[in-house]
Order: C-alpha cells, then sequence, then structure tokens
C-alpha cells in the first residue's frame, strides 16, 4: 500500500514537471508572439509599406467565404498617393449551387432534384460579384485605423473556360476605384450593389456572368527587376545585313524593337530581359487591349538550324510559369514538323526566317537570312 502510494507521488512529481515545462513553453511563445504583434502594430502605424501590406493580407485572408471560393489575391501600396491596388480573384460560376431542391417521392423510393435556371444563376453570380466588390473594399477601409489607405483600386479576376476554344482564361471582368471618406458615407445595408458599384463609376460589362474581359482603371507595376535598357538597332540594318549572324545583344534588342512598333498602336509596351549568350532572348509585352491583351512572352532564337520541339516546350513552360497569356517564338530558321504539332492548339505563335523578315517590311526596315553564310561567318568569329 505504502508503496503505491510511493509510485502514485513520483508519478504526480514528474507530471507536475512535466506540466511546468509545457506552460513555460507556451509562456514563452506567447511572449514571442505579443511581441511580434507588438512590433508588427508598431511598424504599421508609423505606415511601412511592407507592414501595410501584410496587414492588409491579414484582413483579406481572416475575410470568411465558402470553401469553395478562391482566396487568391495580390496587392500593391503606393505611399506617395496612399492607393491600394488589390488584383483579386473571383469564384468561377460553376462554385454556385444548381440544385433548387430535392423531393423525395414516397411511391417511388427516389429522390427527385430541380435545379436553378441558367438566368437565375446568372442572376446570382452578377449580383454575387458586386456584393464581393464592395464588402472586400469596405473590410479595407474599415480596417485601416491607421489611415495609410485614401483609395483602393480594386480589380476582380475570374480564371474559367473559354467555351469556345476549351482553354481556361483569366480575364478582368470589374474595375473600380474608390475614395475612403466617400466609400464610409454610403450605408451599405440599403444599396443596390450594382447601382452602388455603377455610382462609384466602376467599369464593367452589363452582364458579369459573360465573362467579358475590361480594362482595369489602375494595375499593380509591372516593373520587372529583370528588364535591360534597351537601345534601336532597326535603322543601322540594311539589305546587306544578315539577321542570323547578328551580334546576340543587337539581335536581342532589334526583336524588341520590332515588337515594340508592333504593339506601340494600342499602347502596349515592350521590354528586353537579360538574355543568356546562346542566340536566344527573351522579351515581355505588355498589351493592354482588353480583348487580345495581357502579358505575352517573346522569345526569340538566332538559330541557323531547324527549331526542335524543346524550344517550343520551354517557351509553353516559360507563359505558365509567368502566368501569360500568350507566348511568341520567333527564329531566324524555320520549325520542325513537331514543334508546329506541339504549339497546336495552345496559345503560342510560331514565326519563322520569312515571318520574321515580313514583320521588318512592315514597319518599312529591310534586311535578310542567308543560314549558309552565317553558319560560316558564326564559325570564323569561334575561331
Amino acid at each position: 500500500m505504502e508503496k503505491d502510494f510511493e509510485d502514485e507521488m513520483k508519478k504526480w512529481e514528474s507530471d507536475v514537471v512535466e506540466w511546468e515545462k509545457r506552460k513555460n513553453n507556451f509562456l514563452k511563445k506567447q511572449t514571442d508572439f505579443n511581441v511580434k504583434i507588438d512590433q508588427m502594430k508598431e511598424s504599421y502605424l508609423s505606415q511601412n509599406n511592407d507592414s501595410i501590406i501584410e496587414y492588409c493580407e491579414m484582413v483579406l485572408n481572416n475575410s470568411e467565404y465558402p470553401d469553395s471560393f478562391p482566396k487568391n489575391f495580390e496587392l500593391e501600396y503606393n505611399p506617395d498617393n496612399k492607393i491600394l491596388i488589390l488584383e483579386y480573384e473571383f469564384p468561377a460560376i460553376e462554385c454556385f449551387p444548381k440544385v433548387k431542391e430535392v423531393k423525395y417521392i414516397a411511391s417511388r423510393k427516389e429522390l427527385k432534384e430541380s435545379y436553378i435556371s441558367e438566368s437565375q444563376i446568372n442572376k446570382m453570380f452578377d449580383d454575387a460579384m458586386y456584393k464581393i466588390t464592395l464588402r472586400t473594399i469596405h473590410e479595407l477601409f474599415e480596417a485601416d485605423v491607421a489611415n495609410a489607405i485614401e483609395a483602393i483600386s480594386f480589380n476582380g479576376w475570374v480564371k474559367a473556360i473559354n467555351k469556345a476554344t476549351g482553354n481556361e482564361e483569366n480575364n478582368c471582368i470589374l474595375s473600380i476605384q474608390a475614395m475612403k471618406n466617400e466609400f464610409l458615407g454610403i450605408d451599405l445595408s440599403n444599396v443596390d450593389p450594382k447601382s452602388c458599384f455603377k455610382n462609384l463609376k466602376g467599369v464593367a460589362s452589363s452582364k458579369l456572368s459573360s465573362l467579358t474581359p475590361i480594362q482595369p482603371i489602375l494595375q499593380i507595376s509591372r516593373v520587372d527587376k529583370r528588364f535591360v535598357e534597351s537601345y534601336a538597332v532597326a535603322n543601322q540594318i540594311d539589305n546587306t545585313t544578315n539577321l542570323a549572324a547578328m551580334d546576340w545583344e543587337d539581335f536581342e534588342h532589334l526583336i524588341r524593337e520590332l515588337f515594340e512598333k508592333e504593339f506601340q498602336t494600342g499602347g502596349g509596351e515592350v521590354k528586353v530581359t537579360q538574355a543568356s549568350r546562346d542566340g536566344g532572348v527573351d522579351a515581355v509585352a505588355f498589351d493592354p487591349d482588353p480583348i487580345r491583351g495581357g502579358k505575352i512572352v517573346i522569345q526569340a532564337k538566332r538559330y541557323t538550324n531547324t527549331v526542335g520541339v524543346s524550344a517550343v516546350r520551354d517557351l509553353y513552360g516559360t507563359v505558365m510559369n509567368e502566368g501569360a497569356t500568350k507566348g511568341i517564338l520567333v527564329s531566324t530558321a524555320d520549325y520542325g514538323p513537331d514543334a508546329y504539332g506541339f504549339a497546336k492548339g495552345k496559345p503560342l505563335t510560331l514565326l519563322n526566317g520569312s515571318n520574321l523578315l515580313h514583320l521588318l517590311e512592315k514597319h518599312g526596315h529591310h534586311a535578310k537570312i542567308d543560314l549558309r553564310e552565317a553558319k560560316k561567318l558564326l564559325a570564323e568569329r569561334d575561331e
């Protein structure tokens, strides 16, 4: 009996020691967490850019929606004008319920479903998008106790399958810029969401469910540290210039200049990235056209041999990684059948040497492509 008591006492003492350890660990974690929160609060109240972004991310992540709704967004804050830009992913229309009710038919011992009509689903989708927009802007303004935000530019995007092509597209379907002092004066409990959105000069098609792309009022900056300073080349070439034998750096800037002329009529912009010296070059075009536009990856190959499928696969991988809408591959040579086969049905365009010369002529420049001569000249340079 006494031995049992001693064993119980030892176990109790051991449990107390273990409990004290857990308690101390908990209190330490609690203290560390509170210190971190205090530091974050101080940094936020002093209107540190990174802290403002982090704080706004917390606000958006704490917003409760059904599990089927995506919680993907991108934020940018401009401290000079105190504008917060929000690129926000809306749920696709497929996320909305289609079943109206389910009845049990006792005589048949079966369940009978009735469905919501397509027009009702479209109306439900439109109404939800306007409500999500106004709710999100309200939550950010209401949480802005540091008065760091004077305006919010909200762009709503939807990823959906284009039924005409079968390909997934990501389109901006509404855009609005709201001033804090004006927005907080609105009684959201009594407004019609669409009317309120229009009154705030929001931009969208008449039916959001059509997923018609629109041009955002203000977008996140597309400045990329990979971009390099560009220079003009096109005016230095003539009928005697063999593009396939050009200096690799001159060739990359020629391509940038050529596509800049191609996109500039619609307000587009083309920038060259840091390239490797393997005859290849990357450039990125930003086309603001609401229908065909978006981010376009351009790769050029100063090749003297037929371009194989691996180069096309690499381009497609880059398009996916960059989140681009399209990829363009330009070569001084031609492509093999496997390359053309891989590109079919994908958002890829392959331009061969003849296409490149035609594009140059279209913009008032002339050159030549002589692959045999280029091979000889490049071999002499390597010696």
